[in-house]
């Protein structure tokens, strides 16, 4: 059966998940993951997007984007995954499909809710039991909020300037941020966001789908 056509629109907010095959691992050592974010960087300069927060794990990649061209982001994430598996399969030999199908993309809401979402996304390692604090883990955005350390491949964070009226305040409130049950319900459900937000991109996707048919 052919997959359906994926509603990726332009100029909108998604969290985008990209798994190696079968869950197996894409990243085995550090130069790997150092690797696939100097891909990103290159790539980046190339295809225009906003990228808000970022974790890298073991077998999987969490970007929080705004695309600008939609066209341009799907651009983006072939040739990046095409230059990463080109990348491990000169290193550790692969045989057969890296990636598992096409890269995940999850609508999110924008509203006070997307900063949560973009937290619980760096929270990863920490529910996966890899470290005891999130700044104790390199390749995500977490330390670029929390910390205030340098990071070219972030677009600053929509809501992130009304955590407090300087930056040695935001970062303390971004650490002690409390993620809302909603946001983790709605980490497997097709909209991140709040009731109203869901309404309004699920409106979009309908539209969407009618005009397509």
């Amino acid at each position: 059966m052919p997959r359906p056509p994926r509603l990726f629109l332009s100029q909108s907010y998604y969290h985008i998940i990209t798994r190696g095959n079968n869950r197996h691992r894409v990243f085995e050592v550090d130069e790997d993951y150092k690797y696939y974010l100097e891909l990103i960087k290159k790539y980046k300069a190339e295809f225009s997007f906003g990228l808000f927060h970022y974790c890298l794990m073991s077998n999987h990649v969490h970007l929080l984007i705004k695309t600008d061209k939609a066209s341009d982001f799907s651009a983006f994430m072939k040739k990046l995954n095409l230059a990463y598996f080109h990348h491990y399969n000169k290193s550790y030999g692969w045989v057969g499909h890296f990636w598992q199908n096409r890269f995940k993309s999850q609508p999110v809401g924008k509203d006070e809710y997307f900063i949560q979402c973009g937290k619980y996304i760096e929270l990863n390692p920490v529910r996966a039991n890899m470290v005891a604090k999130p700044e104790d883990y390199p390749y995500s955005s977490y330390s670029y909020y929390a910390k205030g350390d340098s990071n070219e491949l972030i677009t600053k964070d929509l809501f992130y300037d009304y955590l407090g009226n300087n930056e040695s305040t935001r970062q303390q409130n971004y650490q002690d941020m409390v993620i809302l049950d909603l946001v983790g319900e709605n980490y497997s459900k097709q909209v991140w966001g709040s009731n109203q937000q869901r309404y309004q991109e699920d409106r979009k996707i309908k539209h969407y789908e009618k005009t397509a048919n």
